[in-house]
C-alpha cells in the first residue's frame, strides 16, 4: 500500500505558474492538485486526453470550449480531450482542484 500526504508533495515547475502537485503518476494515468490563490488562473490549454476535475476546496470559474459555469466544493466537472480550457479563481478564498487524466497522455498539454 502507498499513502500519499498531499501536503507534503512539492508542487512542480508549469506553465501556469501556479501550485500544482502531481500526486499520482502511473503508467496509466496522472493526478495533479491544483491549487488557486485570489486572482490566479490557469492559461487556456488543450490536453490531448480526457480529464475530469473534482473540486476540493472553495469556489472557481471552469471554461472549457464556449461554456463558462461556477464551480463550487464537491462538483465534478469532465473536459472531452482537445477541448480549450482554464480555470479561474475570481473569489478571495483558495480554491483547490483534483486534476485526473485517464489515459495517461502520451503527448503534452498544448498552451494556447
Amino acid at each position: 500500500m502507498k499513502i500519499t500526504e498531499v501536503a507534503r508533495v512539492v508542487s512542480g515547475p508549469n506553465p501556469h505558474h501556479v501550485d500544482a502537485r502531481k500526486i499520482y503518476d502511473t503508467d496509466n494515468a496522472i493526478a495533479v492538485v491544483i491549487t488557486l490563490q485570489p486572482g490566479e488562473s490557469l492559461k487556456k490549454h488543450i490536453t490531448p486526453v480526457d480529464v475530469f476535475f473534482y473540486v476540493l476546496e472553495g469556489t472557481g470559474i471552469v471554461e472549457i470550449g464556449s461554456e463558462r459555469a461556477e464551480v463550487r466544493k464537491d462538483h465534478l466537472v469532465e473536459s472531452p480531450a482537445r477541448i480549450p480550457h482554464r480555470w479561474i479563481n475570481e473569489s478571495t478564498a483558495v480554491f483547490q482542484v483534483l486534476v485526473v487524466k485517464v489515459p495517461k497522455p502520451k503527448e503534452e498539454t498544448k498552451l494556447l
